[in-house]
C-alpha cells in the first residue's frame, strides 16, 4: 500500500512537470507566433525535450533583450540558441537584426544572407537585407533586391522608386511611376515625388538650355562676362577650359582669370610646363589677393607635378601666408 501511494505521488510528479514543460511550450509557441507572422517564419526544431525547453527559454531571452533595446544580451541568448540548433533560419535572422541595430552592418549582412540560403522566396527576410545595404549607402545592391520583391509583391513598387531616388536614378524613378499613372495606381504620396522629380528634370533642361544659349552667343559676341560664364561652367571639363580660356587670352590679355583658368586646365592636362608659363604671364595683371592666392596654389601643383619640391613648397608658403 505505502509502496502505491509512492507510486502515485511520482506519476503525479512526473505528470506536473510535464504539463508546467508544455504550458511553457505552448507560451513560448504563441509568442513565437505572434512575433513571427509578420516575417512568415516559423520554427522547426529536432530536439530533445530538454534541449527543446533551454532552446526556447534562450530564443524567448533575446527576443525579451532584443525589445528593451539590449541587443548584446539578446547576441549572446543566440549564441546559445545557435549552440543547440546549429544553422537555424529564424536564429540567423535575428542575429542580423541586432547586429544591423548596433550598426554592425558586416556581421548583419553575412547572417541574414545565410537565413535566405536557407529560405530564397521569404519576403521579410529580402525586405531586411535591403534595409542592410541602405544603411551602408549600398543604393545599387539595395534595388537589386527590391526589384526581387517586387516581382513576389508588386506594392512593394514604392520602395523601389524611392531607392531609384536615393541613387540618383531619377529616370528610372520617373519612368516606374509614370507607369502607375498609366495603370491608375498612383499614391498622393507617389503624385508628389513625380512633381518634385519632374521640376528637377525641367529645371535641368532649362539650364541646357540656357548654357547653350551661352555658347552661341559668345561665337557672335566674343565679350568677357560671356566667356566667364561659359569658364565658370566647365570647371570640370579640361577639354572645354583649354579651347576657351585659350581664346580669352588671345581676346582679353589683361584679364588674370583667363591665364589662371587655362593653367588650372593645362595642370589637369599634366603638362605644367606650360602650365606654368602662362600662369607667371597671367600673375602680372593680379590685384587682387585672393585671385592672387588662387595663383600660387596652381602655382605650387605645377611644380609638384614637375618634381620641384622647393618651388612647390615656395609657393604653397605664398598661398597660406594670403590665405590666413
Amino acid at each position: 500500500m505505502m509502496f502505491s501511494l509512492k507510486s502515485m505521488q511520482y506519476k503525479k510528479e512526473i505528470t506536473l512537470n510535464y504539463l508546467k514543460v508544455s504550458l511553457f511550450s505552448l507560451f513560448f509557441i504563441l509568442i513565437s507566433l505572434k512575433v513571427y507572422t509578420q516575417d512568415s517564419i516559423s520554427i522547426a526544431v529536432d530536439l530533445t525535450e530538454e534541449k527543446e525547453l533551454k532552446f526556447q527559454q534562450f530564443f524567448f531571452k533575446a527576443l525579451s533583450q532584443k525589445a528593451i533595446r539590449n541587443y548584446q544580451k539578446a547576441i549572446e541568448n543566440l549564441e546559445s540558441c545557435n549552440q543547440l540548433l546549429p544553422n537555424n533560419t529564424v536564429v540567423f535572422f535575428e542575429f542580423s537584426k541586432n547586429y544591423l541595430y548596433l550598426n554592425n552592418t558586416l556581421l548583419a549582412k553575412e547572417y541574414i544572407e545565410r537565413a535566405i540560403k536557407q529560405d530564397t522566396e521569404n519576403i521579410w527576410m529580402q525586405k531586411h537585407l535591403v534595409k542592410v545595404f541602405t544603411k551602408e549607402n549600398n543604393f545599387s545592391e539595395a534595388i537589386k533586391i527590391q526589384q526581387k520583391i517586387t516581382v513576389l509583391n508588386p506594392k512593394e513598387n514604392d520602395n523601389l522608386i524611392m531607392l531609384y531616388i536615393k541613387n540618383g536614378d531619377y529616370k528610372k524613378a520617373l519612368l516606374l511611376i509614370n507607369s502607375f499613372e498609366q495603370d491608375n495606381l498612383l499614391s498622393s504620396k507617389l503624385k508628389k515625388i513625380k512633381e518634385r522629380l519632374e521640376k528637377r528634370n525641367n529645371s535641368k533642361i532649362l539650364k541646357a538650355v540656357v548654357l547653350e544659349n551661352i555658347y552661341k552667343r559668345f561665337e557672335t559676341e566674343k565679350t568677357y562676362s560671356v566667356l566667364k560664364q561659359i569658364l565658370e561652367d566647365a570647371r570640370e571639363k579640361p577639354t572645354v577650359l583649354l579651347k576657351y580660356s585659350k581664346q580669352g587670352i588671345a581676346l582679353f590679355p589683361a584679364q588674370p582669370f583667363v591665364y589662371l583658368v587655362n593653367g588650372k586646365a593645362l595642370n589637369l592636362n599634366k603638362e605644367y610646363k606650360k602650365a606654368l608659363e602662362v600662369l607667371q604671364n597671367g600673375i602680372d595683371f593680379v590685384i587682387e589677393d585672393t585671385m592672387e592666392a588662387n595663383f600660387y596654389k596652381e602655382m605650387a601643383l605645377s611644380y609638384k607635378g614637375l618634381g620641384n619640391k622647393i618651388g612647390e613648397k615656395r609657393y604653397i608658403d605664398k598661398f597660406r601666408k594670403l590665405e590666413n
